[in-house]
């Protein structure tokens, strides 16, 4: 059994950029990935200005803009009456008027990279958290398995960032309370020639929605069905969804027998929840763990990463000193990003009820809808400040 003062269950957004952000803060971390590395499809790797803000305040903006990336300034919504533009990202202030699409592996390994060259970062791969070691009330630390076996590592502060099926969440006792959705989404990719459409856009058509992301070299292509209906997909044949991908974006029609099969495609299964609570003694639950977002505006990198931030900001000087963490300083964690998640939420919920919905079940576009969301002069600003930096976009403020 080790003994470190933070162990953070789960390597993803959450889960590294606060474990680089306390070993600036020389609190000694362990950081629990149970892959063995980063490189898995990811699908939607949307970095938005606030997350470049963020990696900007710790000096790593410009070797993150060296990875290989595609800038995305506007939004828009394809319909089939024509364009409506939904955001314009470069009227935003400061230098990141844009979102950057990048692998979320390059995102990972550049920001676990930074963290190990502090020498109070440990990251440990191939390990899977199964289970919290109690004492009393409080959490004090994890259970694990890795290749070599079962192990425990004890710490001051347990931090639950494994995912919205988070295990440590479960060991807790912690269970989230459903908000409920109407879509699944289908993820696929089609290769991208020169003469294609230089853009990310949301296409919509009646019974039909895909978010067509560039990704440079390829189309990252998310097709939303109703909830719980990729069975019947299934049983229709790829041939269906070929045909549908056609119809909706025909300039890719030549393209669609990529799809030889459902192997080439992955489901995701969208949910929409969020904790009552998000700490015990001892343990502090954040990101995906603590509240699973729609992939409506691509926003869920990024509340997590400002989650890392929020937290960083109040437990990493405590920390750093030796201090025992009070769980009323985990609690300031939860209240600080409450409102930011759950205005999120709420307009996650907007969308999914006013456009999805009717979308999937064959009523088309809602009437009403701005032909020109991104130029209306208070509307247009308030989405491409919600998009870009959201509700309470946050700063690094921990010691370094």
């Amino acid at each position: 059994m080790s003994q470190n003062t933070c162990v953070i269950a789960g390597g993803g957004p959450a889960g590294a950029v606060l474990a680089l952000l306390l070993a600036r803060a020389g609190v000694q971390v362990t950081l629990l990935e149970k892959h063995s590395d980063f490189l898995r499809d990811f699908r939607g790797d949307t970095i938005h200005p606030s997350t470049l803000q963020v990696l900007d305040e710790i000096g790593l903006a410009e070797e993150f803009l060296r990875l290989p990336h595609h800038k995305a300034h506007t939004m828009a919504m394809h319909t089939d009456e024509g364009t409506r533009p939904i955001a314009d990202l470069s009227k935003l202030r400061g230098e990141y008027r844009y979102i950057a699409f990048v692998p979320q592996w390059d995102f990972l390994n550049l920001v676990t990279g930074a963290a190990a060259r502090h020498p109070t970062f440990r990251l440990i791969m191939n390990a899977e958290v199964h289970d919290v070691i109690r004492e009393g009330n409080a959490v004090r630390g994890v259970r694990y398995r890795d290749p070599d076996g079962e192990h425990e590592l004890r710490a001051t502060l347990t931090v639950a960032a494994d995912g919205r099926h988070s295990d440590v969440r479960r060991a807790a006792g912690l269970v989230p309370a459903e908000h409920g959705v109407p879509m699944d989404v289908v993820w696929f990719r089609l290769p991208r020639e020169e003469s294609d459409p230089d853009e990310t856009f949301l296409r919509l058509s009646s019974g039909r929605l895909m978010v067509v992301i560039d990704r440079g070299t390829y189309w990252q292509l998310a097709y939303a069905i109703p909830k719980g209906g990729f069975d019947a997909l299934r049983a229709d044949g790829i041939g269906t969804l070929r045909r549908q991908v056609a119809e909706l974006l025909p300039f890719l029609a030549d393209r669609t027998g990529r799809l030889t099969g459902f192997e080439d495609v992955s489901v995701l299964s969208v949910a929409l929840n969020r904790l009552r609570r998000w700490h015990r003694p001892g343990l502090l639950v954040i990101g995906d763990a603590a509240h699973a977002m729609s992939p409506v505006f691509g926003v869920g990198i990024n509340l997590a990463v400002q989650d890392a931030v929020a937290a960083a900001n109040l437990l990493a000087g405590p920390l750093a000193s030796g201090a025992e963490i009070p769980e009323s300083l985990l609690a300031r964690v939860q209240r600080r990003r409450t409102v930011p998640t759950v205005v999120t939420q709420f307009a996650q919920r907007v969308v999914q009820n006013r456009l999805i919905r009717p979308t999937l079940a064959g009523r088309g576009a809602p009437a009403g809808l701005p032909r020109d969301l991104a130029h209306l002069p208070v509307v247009g600003a308030l989405a491409r400040r919600f998009i870009g930096l959201g509700v309470l976009p946050e700063h690094v403020k921990s010691p370094s």
